[in-house]
């Protein structure tokens, strides 16, 4: 009987935590943007990259 009035205070205190970081997250603005990440993958972001240096432009001409 005491293991079991051990369980419970165990998981009561693990529901706790998780219920704090629960909180802390959406205090922090964790979820604000649901679906911002989920469509970002599909916008291109316009950078184009440039040969920098004589050796980029060589190799770029040779193809």
């Amino acid at each position: 009987m005491g293991v079991i009035v051990l369980l419970i205070i165990a998981s009561i205190c693990v529901a706790g935590l998780f219920l704090f970081g629960f909180l802390w997250a959406l205090k922090n603005g964790q979820y604000d943007d649901a679906e911002g990440p989920a469509v970002r993958i599909l916008f291109d972001d316009g950078t184009i990259s440039t040969p920098n240096s004589e050796e980029e432009k060589k190799s770029e001409k040779e193809i």
